[in-house]
């Protein structure tokens, strides 16, 4: 379901305060905007360089006092219609005590004139005495046959948007990318190639992890015939991926657990895994996800999961993991259960994901994984 869409219904059934996590503030407003224009509705932004902006009007710069802009949306009450008011990075004022009382009493009174507040903010920190009074929506990253919108409108000549298994190549390599970052990439590519190209698009995926710091993107082109041995793990991997059962998807296992002492070729095997299924291949590094503050390590292993997904059908291979989560029992009473919460939501994601491979590798005793989720791949060498 398209933003607008939800956007609707939540306005519809009178929910006034709506807050919108989105990295891509010009198509959320774009969006709300046709939707105004198609429903009728008066509708108004904020943010604070241009101060107040009224549909088809131009911007106030008296506007720029953020509890103004709040009460602002009265003014734009009508007899029978819905007037709303989007806030732009009004996650940035949510210490003020008055802003905070502002917009609870405007959401409050919203009920009655049927006005709407709608924050429009790249993260979620809603202060507590708003968390009962706000829903929140996600603004998704476009999808594929959104990218294949923006590549035709950018690769306008014959031949250079390829068609076919080409074209499904270069699809694989933009989806998880946002649309400001799918259109550079595009028009990259075709400075550079004279056509679009998948490889110009993953070097942008790269660049975008790089930012993240929580992932890292290997795209080596290294091949099973480059491995020797492990002949039962190749096959099973390669049939679970490449022909997933068609009586029911589910039966396909979602992770693949190494174990084995060092050097017996696990790191090489999840990166010429994804060579050989022709996927990317994300190393997660979990010492990256560790945060200062309290609360952002959990936050980090969510916005890592949210990007695995969004990079998805991919192979993501979290490299010594017993020493990743080692002291797991404990954590409550040496990290204030931050390692136990972040092997919980670790667990959670991987037992009911069904696009991605994982591929756990440890060079030591891991039982602590092996639960119905995984299956138990013992890699061992010969001793002479």
């Amino acid at each position: 379901m398209s933003l607008t869409q939800r956007l609707s219904e939540y306005v519809r059934a009178c929910f006034t305060g709506i807050w919108i996590e989105s990295h891509e503030h010009q198509d959320a407003l774009a969006a709300i905007a046709q939707l105004c224009r198609q429903e009728d509705w008066r509708m108004a932004s904020w943010n604070i360089e241009e101060g107040l902006r009224v549909q088809e009007a131009e911007a106030d710069a008296a506007g720029s006092d953020p509890l103004a802009a709040i009460r602002s949306v009265n003014s734009l009450v009508t007899d029978n219609g819905t007037a709303i008011l989007v806030l732009q990075n009004f996650h940035r004022f949510m210490q003020s005590a008055e802003i905070v009382q502002a917009l609870a009493q405007q959401i409050v009174t919203g009920k009655q004139n049927r006005t709407f507040i709608v924050v429009l903010s790249p993260v979620i920190q809603i202060p507590v005495e708003l968390e009962k009074l706000f829903v929140v929506l996600e603004h998704e990253l476009p999808d594929r046959e959104q990218l294949a919108e923006i590549a035709q409108s950018i690769a306008t000549e014959e031949g250079e948007f390829p068609e076919g298994q080409e074209r499904e190549g270069i699809l694989d390599a933009a989806v998880g990318l946002t649309r400001y970052e799918a259109e550079g990439a595009f028009s990259l590519s075709l400075v550079r190639e004279g056509r679009l190209a998948a490889e110009t698009l993953w070097e942008q995926k790269s660049q975008m992890l790089k930012k993240s710091g929580l992932l890292s993107l290997y795209r080596g082109g290294d091949d099973f015939s480059n491995l020797g041995g492990l002949s039962a793990l190749k096959a099973f991997c390669k049939r679970s991926l490449l022909q997933p059962s068609r009586d029911n998807p589910l039966k396909r296992p979602r992770g693949v657990l190494l174990l084995s002492p060092p050097v017996c070729g696990k790191s090489q095997f999840c990166k010429s895994l994804g060579s050989e299924v022709g996927r990317p291949v994300l190393i997660l590094d979990v010492g990256s996800l560790m945060g200062s503050l309290v609360g952002q390590s959990e936050e980090r292993t969510r916005q890592a999961l949210r990007i695995i997904d969004a990079m998805a059908p991919c192979v993501v291979m979290i490299d010594e993991v017993e020493k990743a989560f080692a002291g797991v029992g404990s954590s409550g009473q040496s990290d204030s259960g931050v390692t136990a919460r972040m092997f919980g939501t670790f667990l959670s994601w991987s037992a009911h994901r069904t696009t991605s491979a994982n591929c756990h590798r440890s060079s030591a005793e891991a039982s602590v994984l092996m639960g119905s989720s995984f299956l138990t791949c013992r890699v061992s060498r010969r001793r002479n």
